[in-house]
């Protein structure tokens, strides 16, 4: 069964669709089946990976048809977009569905209940979330198995993610009780400053049981030219430092799904041999 990672924090611009896009590429490269799934009305990740809008628009097959129902799950799938890499689109179109969405039953399970009819058939599922705590975001929460947090190295970064804690604790109470943090990310990252030093510091202090990544990912110019390619960054420029951060995110990834299996096995296995 695929884990469904929610890549979200309710401030903007601290690399949630760069993270989206590049993680999703790096697990795509190691061989493992991804989903990648768009829920921001931006579309970024949907452009970020290539994918013309304007033919979306077209054939009126993207997020937005798929939270109404007037689309299955499997209809809304492009398919290797890049090798082992398929994607549920979204476009400006998706910002009318929070409007359609309020006071219909079930409104917060709709992914969910969508995502469960396929998620047997990829090792991983990656949710890009709108900067904002809306039906959408809600959405992708209830969905989710775990939230990866992207923090980036600046001043108002531990001001986000308090209120991000307090979303997540919400969620859990009342629509996901299992949902847990799958961990915490550095970007934007520049070691010639000393904010940036500081800000992983007080966060570490602050998150002292919580996964924070090792792998933290640079301020880098080929990072933020990928996007305007339609390019993750490991096939728009493989040996850059952004390619390499990410290639390192997404062994951690890989690595502590494959400890959480373990965990599972033995657990198993001690309850078969004390039921025996």
């Amino acid at each position: 069964m695929g884990r469904i990672i929610a890549v979200a924090n309710q401030k903007g611009g601290v690399g949630k669709t760069t993270t989206t896009v590049n993680l999703s590429s790096c697990l795509a490269e190691k061989g493992k089946k991804v989903l990648t799934v768009d829920i921001d009305p931006q579309g970024n990740t949907t452009r970020g990976l290539g994918i013309d809008k304007k033919k979306l628009r077209e054939q009126k097959k993207t997020m937005y048809e798929l939270l109404l129902g007037e689309i299955t799950v499997k209809e809304c799938l492009l398919t290797n977009v890049i090798e082992n890499l398929s994607v549920i689109p979204a476009d400006v179109d998706l910002a009318g569905a929070e409007i359609e969405l309020i006071g219909t039953e079930s409104s917060s399970f709709t992914l969910k209940t969508e995502l469960e009819k396929i998620r047997n058939s990829y090792d991983f599922i990656i949710i890009d979330c709108p900067p904002s705590l809306s039906i959408l975001t809600v959405n992708a929460l209830t969905a989710a198995d775990t939230i990866l947090v992207p923090i980036q190295c600046e001043f108002f970064a531990l001001e986000g993610l308090s209120q991000l804690m307090h979303t997540i604790n919400l969620i859990q109470k009342r629509l996901n009780p299992h949902l847990e943090i799958e961990g915490v990310v550095f970007t934007m990252y520049d070691a010639r400053t000393n904010l940036s030093i500081q800000v992983v510091d007080e966060v570490k202090k602050m998150l002292k049981k919580t996964n924070i990544y090792k792998s933290i990912i640079p301020r880098n110019v080929r990072l933020g030219e990928a996007p305007s390619h339609g390019l993750p960054i490991n096939l728009y420029d493989s040996s850059s430092k952004g390619a390499e951060s990410y290639r390192l995110l997404a062994d951690e990834v890989i690595e502590r799904e494959e400890k959480k299996n373990d965990s599972k096995k033995k657990g198993f296995g001690k309850r078969f041999i004390r039921s025996y």
